[in-house]
């Protein structure tokens, strides 16, 4: 009886990178949900982060790494003049105007949101990226 002998198994590491790999991964259009309604739901949510409606950490799976840290970014600040006493006590609801969304590409969609937070109205420019079966917001600019 031969004694047991082990074959080497054909790897091949040079073929993709670990981020290529394991990384978020493109999602197409068709395999995304509504972008206006998401675009809506998403500005909503940031705009209450940035006002400190909302903790920052509910909208960290929905954007980017850089699109979240200047939202965290902005959230801490108000909480911080919140804390000091120096932000305002009354609290607005944010309401959503209007969304109007282009898709430029397949699995990307850029947004125009009007919201209305107390008085104040403000719009908010962002763009959606589908990775990993749902949109990102990529980009991001409040006025």
């Amino acid at each position: 009886m031969p004694g047991y002998v082990q074959d080497a198994l054909a790897v091949d590491f040079a073929c993709a990178s670990d981020e290529q790999v394991f990384g978020p991964q493109r999602t197409a259009r068709a395999d995304l949900p509504d972008p206006t309604e998401w675009a809506a739901r998403m500005a909503h949510a940031v705009v209450e982060v940035m006002t400190g409606l909302r903790p920052a950490p509910q909208v960290v799976r929905w954007t980017t790494p850089e699109v979240y840290a200047v939202v965290a970014r902005r959230g801490a600040l108000v909480a911080r003049r919140a804390a000091s006493g120096r932000a305002s006590r009354t609290r607005h609801p944010v309401v959503v105007r209007r969304v109007r969304v282009c898709e430029p590409a397949d699995g990307v969609a850029e947004a125009a949101v009007v919201l209305q937070h107390g008085p104040r109205v403000r719009a908010v420019a962002l763009r959606l990226v589908g990775q990993d079966g749902k949109w990102r917001v990529s980009a991001l600019q409040v006025g």
